[in-house]
């Protein structure tokens, strides 16, 4: 089974932008992935996240109607609701490991899923918050990620 790997809000952006190919490339290739393993998961701040960045930085390439059905199809990944024990697990990252709270929100999310990995460029590569590993999606590939079993 494949591990179980959330998406970070940029990673979505950058699948979108055409101004840096070599990201949108290996963005779209991790996206990809996601969906066909059934193994990708996002958090409703990350939707939040996509939609207003979609509909300020891409409005002329997005528009509005566009940016919201590639949130409503994201929405099959089925994100939880935020609730008290994630922002509780946030606070206690937050203190942990000095991040900030927006990052540490969604490394909450990710553990709260069970994920295994984190694709993230914000945070170190290879950093790992407890049972979460922070992957740079544009240092790795998909096919090059360790099985969950190898853990």
């Amino acid at each position: 089974m494949p591990p179980l790997v959330f998406v970070d809000t940029p990673v979505f952006l950058y699948a979108a932008d055409e101004r840096d190919g070599r990201k949108q490339a290996l963005a779209r290739e991790w996206v990809r992935w996601c969906w066909s393993q059934r193994s990708g998961r996002i958090s409703t701040q990350v939707l939040n996240e996509l939609y207003h960045n979609a509909i300020t930085r891409f409005r002329a390439r997005m528009p509005v109607q566009q940016a919201r059905a590639q949130v409503r199809n994201l929405r099959q990944w089925q994100p939880p609701h935020l609730d008290t024990f994630t922002i509780d697990g946030a606070w206690a990252l937050q203190d942990r490991h000095a991040l900030g709270y927006w990052d540490a929100l969604i490394v909450a999310s990710a553990q709260q899923q069970g994920c295994q990995y984190l694709l993230c460029e914000d945070l170190p590569h290879q950093q790992r918050f407890e049972s979460v590993q922070v992957i740079n999606p544009f240092r790795v590939r998909p096919d090059e990620l360790p099985l969950a079993d190898e853990h």
